[in-house]
Formats: C-alpha cells, sequence, structure tokens
C-alpha cells in the first residue's frame, strides 16, 4: 500500500524496528540465547543500554507514540543501531532533526571527482569545500583564473584570493557583487558548519584584515551561489563572460564542482585562444 505523504512517527517506528531486528548479537558480544529470543536482533533493553536510554523510551518510540528524540538521542540510536551514513541521514530526516556534520571538512579532492575536473576539458573547471578551498582545477580554469599550482595550499582560498590577491582582485569586472555574492554564500556555510573552526578563522582573518569583507558580513546577506555569471577582465584574452554551475556531489557533499561555459561567442573564442599554446 502507498500514500501519497509520509507518516513520519510510523515510519520512525518502524525503521528503527527493522534495524533492531536486522543485528546479530554476536557482534555486540552478547549471547545469542536462541532459546529465550522470540525474534530475531536485539532486545529493546539492549539498543536501550547501548543509547543510554530507557527501555521505555525505546518502546515507545518503536510504538509511534508521538515522541520526537532529540539530537543527541537520535546520534545515540545512530551508533547504537550501526547506521550507515546513509540510515543515518534517514533517520534523522524521520526524526525532524538536522544532524551534525559527522565527517571533517574535505580538505583534498576525492580521486574520481579530480579525475572527473580533468575530463571536463575544454569547460574551465575546479573543485572546492564548503569554505571556497580550492582542492582540484584543470589547465582551463587556471588559464582562466589563476594556477593554483603556483600557490602553497594554505593559500588556495578562493574568497582569500578574491580579497588581497592582486591578480584576483582586478579580474572581475564587477568585483563588488562577486564579492559580496562570495560573502553570502559563506555566511550560510558558516551557520551549516559551526563547528568548523578552521572557516571561523578564514572569517575572523578577513573582517580584520579586509575592509570590504568586513563591511559586507555586517550586512549579513545569505545567498547559496549555485548557479550564476561572471564577466572577467583577463589580461591576455580580453572581456570574457561565463555562466557558471556549482554541483554538489552525493557521495562527497563537502565537495563542491564548479563548471564554467562561455556567455557569449566572444567569449568562447576568448576561451579558445587562452587554451591555445
Amino acid at each position: 500500500m502507498t500514500t501519497r505523504t509520509v507518516d513520519t512517527t510510523k515510519e520512525l517506528a518502524a525503521f528503527l524496528r527493522a534495524r533492531r531486528e536486522h543485528l546479530d548479537p554476536k557482534d555486540f558480544g552478547l549471547p545469542s540465547r536462541q532459546q529465550a529470543r522470540r525474534t530475531p536482533g536485539l532486545r529493546r533493553e539492549e539498543v536501550a543500554e547501548l543509547a543510554g536510554v530507557s527501555v521505555d523510551y525505546i518502546a515507545r518510540l518503536e510504538q509511534a507514540r508521538g515522541l520526537r528524540p532529540s539530537v543527541n538521542v537520535v546520534e545515540a540510536l545512530s551508533r547504537a543501531l550501526r547506521l550507515t551514513p546513509d540510515e543515518r541521514a534517514y533517520l534523522f530526516n524521520l526524526a525532524q532533526q538536522r544532524p551534525r556534520n559527522a565527517d571533517k571538512p574535505a580538505t583534498t579532492a576525492s580521486a574520481p571527482l579530480a579525475r572527473l575536473v580533468t575530463d571536463l576539458s575544454p569547460l574551465p573547471a575546479m573543485l572546492m569545500n564548503h569554505r571556497y578551498d580550492v582542492l582540484a582545477w584543470n589547465r582551463e580554469m587556471a588559464g582562466l583564473l589563476l594556477d593554483f599550482a603556483t600557490l602553497p595550499p594554505s593559500q588556495r582560498n578562493a574568497m582569500w584570493l578574491c580579497l588581497v590577491h592582486p591578480e584576483i582582485r582586478e579580474l572581475y569586472v564587477d568585483r563588488e557583487r562577486v564579492v559580496r555574492e562570495g560573502i553570502a554564500h559563506l555566511r550560510a556555510a558558516w551557520a551549516a558548519h559551526p563547528e568548523d573552526r578552521a572557516l571561523t578563522d578564514l572569517i575572523t582573518q578577513c573582517t580584520i584584515h579586509n575592509e570590504d569583507f568586513a563591511r559586507l558580513w555586517a550586512e549579513r546577506d545569505v545567498q547559496v551561489n549555485g548557479r550564476g555569471h561572471k564577466v572577467i577582465r583577463h589580461p591576455d584574452a580580453g572581456v570574457i563572460a561565463v555562466h557558471f554551475e556549482v554541483l554538489v556531489p552525493l557521495q562527497d557533499p563537502d565537495q563542491r564542482l564548479m563548471i564554467c561555459r562561455a556567455a557569449d561567442d566572444e567569449s568562447r573564442s576568448a576561451l579558445d585562444r587562452l587554451r591555445s599554446p
């Protein structure tokens, strides 16, 4: 039987029961007690002990009695039931809670995505994390913006470069808009990753050392910039207008793939000239 909407309370109850019954007591160092166990998997009291909650609480959750577990409880249940990352996300969605970020921010490009960035040639493409650290780029992006290989990894941050790097500062025709949109995007990332000390440090340093950043950060604009248009004043190829898309891979959600394409025929010709040896 299908329904148009999900009764999250009932589905939460059913999912917890299914995951509990799917577990093997031997994996937890518990005796199987086959004769004493009337149902497969762990008992409610065993899950309660592993999660640090009462047996009555587990019973009420599995009976769909209207409880809404807290973030801490959902996290504890995820560990107790040994949920996969996808199952953990599903449980958080059912509980209508927002999970803490379980994984550390990406600091290196995953190998498949790094290959994809290269394979996207001749389109300029690069890979970043949520705080604008540049993790991978192809030859076309290096020609359009900057060869990031000439910088130490600690300086490969798109926001920081836009603010302080002499070449990047003069690159954008509408620099005010580009910086404003970047800061609005960074503020959204800051709220989504409050535990990221490196991101907080980046914002602090930008606020202290750059008046434009401090002014725009104080306005508290928020915008997730997944698609847009930029006009670049390239020192060798002239004015280049590009459309860009930012894609988030399901398997690596902290990595963002930015792909650029020419916005008009003149810009396409300019990009072609940059690719010429």
